[in-house]
């Protein structure tokens, strides 16, 4: 007993410096009286103490509340230990033991509870000090108990009572390993494990902080929407966050706001509600239970609101096509490949090509070549929700490429448009004839490498995808359906004013007006050609042609029958003068000998023979006149007209015009390639055109007269 006192004496004078709690409680129950030592000593550095008289009879862990005030409490265990009397304790006086207290257990609790009191009792008794620890996965605790109880008549390890020590704290829910050991010599321990009761347990739900759990609500606007904290505790503070959700994990922390004064509204623009957002609330206190709710999952708004934020990119990376989907929410949606020729048609999906929209960065279609007419869709909800096309990004569309799909080889093929699988034998695409037209060259053209693989066959669906360009077949086409249908159309107008009387009657008038005055009435022209045969044969009948269009007609050297032919060459430089003077037409007629004048007029023989001679013999004072009569030789009026018109042919617009018989003079010379030349009577209209001027009123039409005047140039030339 020295030694115990010793020891006693120890742990009380360390408890007056302790680290004790004081909301610790102690209780015996009657017959015994215990003592609260130290709350907080540290196990199993004591020294061992005297011989065993009391022992350990049972250890019992149960629930219970350690509160401050009656909203603020904290779970913990309460131990409950049973002692009893060693074997071998000597009774040196007896031991009044009354029915219902320390000699039974028919109550839950060991009997009634006496407080535990720090009086040494008068009567002979048993000493023995208690050790109580308990161990969490962060801290660890050790209580030190005196317990004295009294000696008497009893019989060996009966029970003498309880000790009850409230508490032992532990985080809700956590693991609590408690042991009890009294310290003598063959000390015994008991040891039991046990969970500290968490917010289901009905006690805790209205005394814990932790386990009252606030209540959200929330008020949705036109222009904003109104987060209320219901059910907050009067004088606490709470913690409101807004993030979004998703499947890989939070974006972030989020937006965090402290609410402290009531009511606890937090006022969230519509603009940033999206179906991912979700509000977290929670008391400011250690470990408290959090409300979670995420009431915009299902908001029609939002969801349109969330993908006008979502942005679909479509990238090339050397031969291959990747998509990259970006939102601020998890998106339940497949991305589709399609093709599309035209930027406002439909797109048609390609087969097999769909996958989920991952929404981690880029995507790749593995196996699937650019092409200028291919687009990704976003399907979400059976509905399409984002559209991109290569043809966005700057590249040409090809509009005329037809897209075919081959299963199995080149027999297989068909095109793919609105919806379906078209086999080429029954396959007419945007007119292109009837069907199966052009069968036979599109299986050529993927058999010769003129279409675009889009899809290898190595692929998983076992297909294989070419874009075929169709231009070249519908060009074709194309022209020929044009000129069938102006035929068609010409064919109808005539038709038509063939049966209109009044068409007739005005065909009528329209032939008498041009018998009664040509359409070149008033315009004359000066024909200049050169003496041989046929020349001659071709003047005559385009001055007979010309002069029953009303046009006046007068020819150098005239064929020999003229006066211009002859007389001398003063008389064409007057005939010249006055045409340019009245702007009238000069008409140089291209045939073989004129060929072989303007040659030599262009090689430097430009002087005419004996046109010195000429000019000199009327006499420095003579003006030349039509009437004159010189005598010239013929060959040399051509050459002399070229003299004329040579300096003046490149700035006299509208003054000169050349015509060459087309089948004797192939082209024009290089001297007369300044003045408009027409090829006869190949050019007929055009040359009729000219001689009517630029500023002649068209009204009266040249066509009815082009062929009688060809035909007969044409009589002329071929005799």
């Amino acid at each position: 007993m020295h030694a115990l006192g010793q020891l006693l004496l120890v742990l009380v004078a360390g408890s007056a410096g302790g680290r004790g709690d004081p909301r610790d409680t102690l209780a015996c129950s009657q017959g015994l009286t215990c003592r609260l030592l130290d709350t907080d000593v540290l196990c199993g550095t004591e020294p061992p103490g005297p011989r065993q008289e009391l022992a350990l009879a049972r250890l019992r862990l149960e629930p219970a509340l350690r509160c401050t005030e009656p909203t603020a409490c904290a779970p913990c265990l309460e131990a409950r230990v049973r002692l009893a009397l060693a074997p071998g304790t000597a009774t040196e006086s007896p031991l009044s033991v009354q029915p219902g207290t320390a000699g039974t257990e028919d109550s839950g609790d060991g009997g009634q509870r006496s407080p535990a009191t720090g009086a040494t009792p008068s009567q002979p008794n048993v000493t023995g000090l208690l050790l109580l620890s308990g161990h969490t996965f962060a801290s660890s605790r050790c209580v030190a108990v005196e317990v004295w109880a009294p000696l008497g008549p009893i019989l060996r390890r009966r029970t003498v009572g309880w000790v009850i020590f409230r508490c032992f704290e532990a985080p809700l829910g956590s693991e609590l390993h408690i042991s009890a050991y009294m310290n003598s010599r063959g000390r015994q321990r008991l040891s039991q494990q046990q969970r500290v009761p968490d917010c289901s347990w009905p006690a805790a739900q209205d005394a814990v902080p932790q386990c009252q759990v606030p209540r959200l609500r929330v008020s949705p606007g036109q222009k904003e929407v109104v987060v209320e904290v219901e059910g907050a505790a009067v004088g606490h503070s709470y913690t409101l966050r807004l993030y979004h959700n998703h499947s890989h994990g939070t974006s972030g922390p989020g937006r965090v706001v402290t609410m402290q004064s009531s009511p606890m509204n937090y006022v969230l623009p519509a603009d940033e509600v999206l179906p991912c957002l979700c509000l977290q609330v929670w008391l400011e206190t250690q470990d408290p239970l959090r409300a979670t709710l995420c009431p915009f999952s299902h908001d029609a708004e939002a969801w349109e609101r969330l993908w006008a934020r979502s942005r679909l990119v479509l990238h090339i990376e050397g031969q291959v096509l990747t998509c990259s989907l970006s939102a601020p929410c998890d998106l339940l949606a497949e991305l589709v490949p399609c093709w599309q020729p035209v930027p406002s048609g439909p797109c048609q999906p390609l087969p097999g090509l769909q996958q989920p929209a991952e929404g981690k960065g880029p995507q790749e279609f593995g196996g699937l070549w650019p092409h200028p007419n291919l687009c990704v869709q976003v399907w979400s909800g059976g509905q399409v929700r984002l559209t991109q096309c290569l043809r966005d990004r700057a590249l040409p569309g090809r509009p005329d490429d037809l897209l075919l799909l081959e299963c199995g080889g080149n027999a297989s093929l068909c095109a793919v448009e609105r919806g379906a699988c078209t086999p080429l034998a029954s396959f007419t695409s945007r007119g292109a004839g009837h069907p199966g037209l052009l069968e036979q060259d599109l299986q050529r053209d993927v058999a010769g490498g003129q279409c675009q693989q889009l899809w290898h066959p190595s692929n998983r669906t076992g297909v294989t995808l070419w874009a075929c360009p169709l231009h070249k077949y519908l060009r074709t086409h194309w022209a020929l359906v044009w000129m069938g249908v102006l035929l068609g159309a010409a064919c109808l107008l005539l038709l038509l004013l063939m049966k209109k009387e009044d068409m007739k009657a005005w065909l009528k008038s329209l032939r008498a007006g041009y018998g009664s005055s040509g359409p070149l009435q008033g315009r004359r022209a000066l024909l200049v050609h050169a003496v041989e045969p046929v020349a001659e044969r071709a003047a005559c009948a385009l001055m007979a042609a010309l002069h029953s269009l009303g046009l006046t007609v007068v020819a150098a050297p005239g064929g020999g029958s003229g006066v211009a032919a002859l007389g001398p060459l003063p008389w064409l430089h007057a005939q010249h003068h006055r045409a340019l003077r009245d702007s009238d037409t000069i008409i140089l007629l291209l045939s073989p000998a004129a060929v072989a004048a303007a040659q030599q007029w262009d090689t430097g023989a430009g002087v005419v023979p004996e046109s010195r001679a000429a000019e000199s013999s009327l006499g420095p004072r003579h003006s030349p006149d039509p009437g004159d009569v010189p005598a010239v030789a013929p060959c040399e009026v051509f050459a002399a007209a070229l003299s004329c018109a040579m300096p003046v042919l490149a700035v006299a617009q509208g003054h000169y015009v050349v015509a060459r018989l087309e089948a004797l003079v192939p082209a024009v010379p290089p001297a007369l390639r300044a003045a408009p030349a027409f090829a006869l009577p190949a050019d007929m209209e055009r040359f009729l055109q000219a001689l009517a001027g630029p500023s002649r009123h068209r009204g009266r039409c040249l066509e009815p007269h082009v062929v009688a005047v060809a035909e007969a140039l044409q009589r002329a030339v071929g005799e």
